[in-house]
């Protein structure tokens, strides 16, 4: 029985070694396999995936998937996870406690250090860790957290107290307020004392 070209993979793709195809999200990356080869993943992610982030989302609002086209590559002889979200997620806004749009829709790009010399090869501005504090031993991998670092860069984009950008804080008053009657000044005694002394 002949397999049709369709099941057979081609040269091309065992040569480059390119990253199997998954409809779900990879929670670790081998570093191993795939640092120097590269590796790429898109797809679409539900945002309670994430559980840190999964703990910040309104329950009375749909969350709708997010995209996410991610790519680990080496360019300098450095190591990078670049990513594009594309989508929202929906929190709860601090002031009126109804739910509230988040666009994550953002280019990120990390840098992955081997070590603390090669900070001097990347950019100022650009985000870095190293891969002694992130990886994964997994005898006889080393297992990049993709997901967990894709949750790490998604909290810092969330705001720690969400709000409408026209919201006003509601606020009821229960009782009276008490005026404040005029204190007097404490340096009047001190005027009243400096004749009799």
């Amino acid at each position: 029985m002949s397999s049709t070209p369709e099941t057979k993979p081609s040269a091309l793709q065992v040569d480059n070694k390119k990253a199997p195809v998954s409809s779900s999200m990879p929670e670790h990356i081998s570093l191993d396999k795939w640092a120097d080869a590269g590796f790429e993943w898109s797809g679409e992610v539900d945002p309670n995936s994430f559980d840190r982030l999964a703990a910040t989302l309104n329950t009375e609002h749909e969350q709708s998937k997010t995209q996410l086209d991610a790519h680990l590559y080496r360019r300098n002889n450095v190591l990078h996870l670049a990513f594009t979200l594309t989508g929202e997620v929906w929190l709860t806004c601090q002031r009126c406690l109804q739910p509230v749009a988040i666009d994550l829709s953002d280019d990120y790009n990390v840098a992955l250090l081997e070590n603390d010399s090669q900070v001097r090869s990347v950019n100022d501005e650009q985000d870095y860790l190293l891969l002694d504090e992130v990886v994964i031993e997994q005898s006889p991998e080393r297992l990049l957290p993709f997901k967990k670092l894709v949750e790490d860069e998604i909290l810092l984009k969330t705001p720690m107290a969400p709000k409408h950008d026209d919201c006003e804080m509601s606020v009821e008053q229960f009782g009276e307020i008490p005026e404040e009657e005029e204190s007097e000044n404490p340096f009047a005694a001190l005027a009243s004392l400096k004749g009799k002394l």
